[in-house]
């Protein structure tokens, strides 16, 4: 019996199913139906089409009928349903929030999360009944584990609360309980040792068509620098330089190169915000400051608290940005 759907190819329809058909590269589904529907272009009945092809005479008809109704786009597969989605995406982000917070935030007494914990909470509070092998596959996507983290800070100064109040005041424009002056300035001071000046050998060339960037591995030592910076915390501006060592004499000259420029030469106080690193410790390092300008004045941090630093928060953040970009050698010439 000689099939309903009449199949009529033009020249462009003919030449796409040939070359479909004697590919030997592409898939096996589209090489087998352009072979039944340039077989149907030629008259042939469907069950001859199926002994040849050695398939049975539905899988004629579908494809026969399927190129009848939507000419080449209709040999593609039909889009499947699947099975509908069960989680929303805001749940799967309020999941991956929940996991990059810490507990304590939370309310939870955890000093980390577990998927089965995050399974309960997230329950609890945004009524996603997700199950903690979902919520691992979420993270495992987003490659994260909260559960093999964990890192803690004691305070080992006695007066911790006292000094750190005292700089933390500073940050907020206040000092022995009255607001800053207009002519008052507040400086973080920090050293960053040991940057590796270095160069490439040769240029990096840059990524083409079909052609992934090129560095070369050699490159030229141009010794190791240590990196001064004061960072002012309310005008948001860091005056740095490079010195061969870190020490006294060269925060020395830092805190000189900051003191002879104005605004600060002529400044009613400036406030030197400095951990207890040995360029600028104790009560020494407070003398040999106001001995040198008589509107500076040395702000302690508390004892191993560098990290209320403003210009060390500042340079985490410039590390973190340069990680980000990949291999970013400094050339200093």
């Amino acid at each position: 019996m000689s099939s309903p759907y009449v199949i009529v190819l033009s020249d462009a329809e003919e030449a796409a199913l040939s070359a479909r058909a004697r590919s030997g590269r592409g898939a096996y589904r589209d090489r087998l139906r352009a072979q039944i529907v340039l077989a149907a272009a030629a008259g042939r009945a469907n069950a001859r089409i199926a002994v040849e092809l050695g398939v049975c005479t539905d899988t004629i008809r579908k494809w026969r009928r399927r190129f009848a109704a939507g000419r080449l786009g209709g040999l593609n597969d039909a889009r499947r349903s699947g099975r509908p989605p069960v989680f929303t995406a805001t749940g799967r982000a309020e999941a991956v929030a929940l996991a990059c917070a810490l507990p304590a935030e939370s309310g939870v007494p955890l000093s980390r999360w577990s998927c089965p914990e995050l399974a309960r909470e997230l329950a609890g509070r945004c009524q996603v009944a997700a199950s903690a092998s979902t919520i691992r596959r979420w993270l495992a996507g987003d490659v994260l584990k909260p559960w093999q983290h964990r890192s803690w800070i004691s305070a080992r100064d006695p007066d911790f609360a006292v000094k750190a109040a005292r700089v933390l005041d500073l940050y907020a424009g206040i000092w022995d309980g009255k607001p800053l002056n207009s002519n008052d300035y507040v400086i973080c001071a920090d050293e960053k040792t040991s940057i590796q000046a270095r160069c490439r050998c040769h240029p990096t060339l840059p990524p083409g068509k079909a052609r992934a960037m090129r560095v070369q591995h050699d490159y030229k030592r141009g010794g190791a620098l240590a990196y001064l910076a004061a960072w002012d915390v309310h005008r948001g501006q860091v005056t740095g330089r490079c010195e061969a060592t870190t020490g006294i004499a060269p925060f020395t000259r830092l805190a000189g190169q900051v003191m002879t420029a104005e605004p600060y030469a002529s400044a009613g106080r400036v406030f030197w915000i400095v951990d207890n690193g040995s360029s600028h410790r104790g009560a020494a390092s407070i003398k040999r400051m106001q001995e040198a300008w008589p509107n500076a004045h040395l702000i302690h941090l508390p004892v191993h608290a560098s990290w209320l630093d403003q210009a060390v928060r500042h340079e985490v953040a410039c590390d973190e940005w340069r990680s980000s970009k990949g291999d970013r050698l400094m050339s200093v010439t």
